[in-house]
């Protein structure tokens, strides 16, 4: 059976001195819907009265403690622990995909190897995690943009800025597989958006690279383009979804909203290629 015919086998690791435990029933959410999470993991040094709070949280999720001792004073091994296991899981169980939760830059040699060697990397991490991880990730998510059940959704500037036109839900309005300069799952509005240039040129050359001879291109593949060329999630800059994200910015025309055919096109493109 191919690996497109049943759920992906995921190994989720945890760098519990670089993680908050209240977050990881959103993070084994998230990954559930990716595929099945057979191997899970926490490793810290459990001797430490700052891990108390991980207890309950890992006997709930069925998460096995790795237990890693200080061999110095101010160093802890526990990303060489990590790593190491890691590359053991790599060789001998070989999972199709690696859950790394950590804000450590540290581990993003061993995110390139797993990814070079065709296992996909989900990252989690906190707002300020070093971007040469972040963008090392097959996906990376931002802790602060896993919003609790019942958490309050907060919009950045919500009086100052229009809201953007809201996406009907269609079949292809769903997460993209980001990096905002600003704290993520707070809504980033419209004026912040089109002023960060790199994530302007990223939507603009992906919608460019999918688009037919007549400009439109359809969200998904715009998605899939996205995802093949960097680490991007829509949710990262407080939009639910890659429309939400592209209609927030307000440099896109949308044709089919609400079916599976949903497309977007370039206001920039000439109207001679329009008509």
């Amino acid at each position: 059976m191919s690996v497109s015919e049943r759920q992906l086998r995921i190994a989720l690791l945890i760098d519990a001195d670089n993680a908050p435990a209240d977050k990881i029933d959103e993070i084994l959410t998230e990954l559930s819907t990716l595929g099945e999470i057979n191997v899970r993991r926490a490793y810290g040094n459990w001797t430490k009265s700052g891990l108390g709070g991980w207890q309950d949280r890992l006997l709930e999720s069925a998460i096995r403690p790795m237990q890693q001792f200080d061999y110095s004073k101010r160093k802890n091994a526990t990303d060489m622990a990590m790593t190491v296991d890691a590359m053991e899981l790599l060789y001998s169980e070989r999972p199709d995909a690696f859950g790394i939760v950590s804000s450590d830059a540290d581990f993003t040699p061993l995110v390139m190897h797993l990814r070079s060697k065709g296992a996909a990397v989900y990252g989690f991490g906190a707002a300020q995690t070093p971007k040469p991880f972040v963008n090392a990730c097959s996906r990376f998510l931002y802790l602060e943009s896993l919003a609790s059940e019942g958490e309050a959704e907060v919009d950045v500037a919500r009086a100052a800025v229009p809201e953007a036109p809201a996406m009907p839900p269609s079949q292809e309005d769903v997460p993209a597989p980001g990096m905002p300069d600003c704290p993520a799952r707070l809504r980033v509005p419209t004026s912040q958006l089109r002023q960060d240039t790199r994530l302007m040129n990223l939507l603009r050359y992906a919608v460019q690279a999918s688009q037919d001879e007549t400009g439109w291109a359809r969200v998904g593949a715009v998605g899939t383009q996205i995802g093949n060329k960097t680490s991007f999630d829509a949710r990262n800059y407080g939009y639910a979804t890659l429309s939400k994200l592209l209609a927030a910015t307000q440099a896109f025309e949308f044709r089919d909203e609400g079916t599976s055919r949903v497309a977007v096109r370039d206001k920039r493109v000439p109207r001679t290629v329009q008509a």
